[in-house]
């Protein structure tokens, strides 16, 4: 029987306020799960009610099919890897990936053996000896990681390991994090705000917004289906348009866009989102006839901005900026410049049309 953790109407209040508010997921044995949500949406509160750290006001913790609400952290065969690596500074490397398992009264061959074991995982037998204060950060999260995992953990829990670590070295240990994940099959619950290593690593991804779950899917559906304004303006970038659509047509202040997404013949309040790469550039006096005329927009591109495989145009459009990315080939063939005069093309079927809600952009 495969061991599945499951949060049933899982809820937190402190007071009056409400931090988390009825969620519930299942989440299967080997399964990499990522909460991702900005600061303040009670992904961490529900990673500590997991771990045991944080009371569950309602609802319920269910591991293997059985409740575990009152047991308290050391009993959940859980390990937890914060964003601070919590090492001990007066432990070398291998006490501190020991230390657990003296815990456990393990006999003392069986954890040289497990310390070996865990410093090939992570590349560092030569630094087994050193302290903590002689390592790089890169290295002590990964000491931290296998400390962590040492007492093989029913389900590895890491609340935004890498957030403490510059860009580059954060690229390679997210990398590092999702191979040990595929090779020792453990089930993992990740929690960080930043959307591209969410989307990276992650089996499905929980997006979070005061204290709910918005949306749980695969990276590239909640990427590509958004499923509200939200999802879409928090994950990736979307240019977004306000107005009043009538069957396939909306009407903005400024322009009217047909979309694939039809609605009623009554007129309704919409959002609509476009991603930036849906965008399609024309100079004046290329051939457009084959497109949806009311579609196709004059602009002046205002920014260039290099992103690596692709280029990244701030265009204004009669005073309202529009983002449109160009692969950087194309950009090159076609001598697009700042300053340009340009023609953008809003497919139809690369608009997401939402009910319009106070505060989108």
């Amino acid at each position: 029987m495969s061991r599945n953790l499951m949060l049933e109407n899982l809820t937190k209040r402190y007071g009056t306020l409400t931090a988390v508010d009825q969620v519930n997921l299942e989440i299967e044995e080997g399964e990499f799960i990522c909460f991702l949500g900005p600061s303040g949406c009670g992904k961490t509160t529900v990673l500590r009610m997991i771990t045991g750290f944080e009371t569950v006001t309602e609802g319920k913790v269910l591991f293997d099919g059985k409740v575990i609400n009152h047991l308290i952290p050391q009993k959940r065969e859980f390990g937890i890897v914060f964003q601070s690596y919590a090492l001990f500074p007066n432990m070398t490397v291998e006490e501190n990936i020991a230390f657990g398992l003296k815990m456990r009264k393990i006999n003392q061959q069986t954890i040289a053996r497990r310390v070996d074991e865990m410093l090939d995982l992570v590349g560092l037998r030569d630094w087994r000896k050193l302290l903590p204060a002689q390592l790089s950060g890169g290295q002590q999260q990964r000491v931290a990681l296998v400390r962590a995992l040492a007492p093989d953990p029913q389900v590895l829990l890491l609340d935004e390991p890498l957030s403490a670590l510059d860009a580059k070295i954060r690229v390679r240990l997210r990398a590092e994090v999702k191979r040990l994940q595929q090779e020792l099959k453990k089930t993992m619950i990740y929690v960080t705000h930043d959307q591209e290593e969410a989307l990276s690593i992650a089996d499905r991804v929980v997006v979070m917004e005061k204290g709910q779950f918005r949306q749980v899917g695969k990276p590239i559906d909640i990427y590509k289906c958004p499923n509200s304004d939200f999802v879409a303006d928090f994950v990736g970038t979307s240019n977004f348009f306000k107005g009043l659509r009538t069957d396939d047509r909306v009407r903005t202040e400024q322009w009217e866009f047909k979309v694939a997404q039809s609605g009623s013949s009554h007129r309704e309040r919409v959002a609509l989102a476009i991603r930036p790469e849906k965008i399609e550039v024309f100079r004046p006096g290329e051939p457009t006839h084959h497109l949806v005329l009311s579609n196709l927009i004059p602009g002046r591109i205002d920014v260039v901005t290099f992103l690596g495989a692709a280029i990244r145009l701030v265009v204004n459009m009669n005073g309202e900026e529009v983002i449109s990315d160009v692969i950087e080939k194309a950009f090159e063939q076609r001598g697009f410049k700042q300053g340009d005069d340009i023609l953008l093309y809003f497919p139809p079927e690369g608009f997401l049309v939402y009910p319009e809600k106070e505060g989108v952009a």
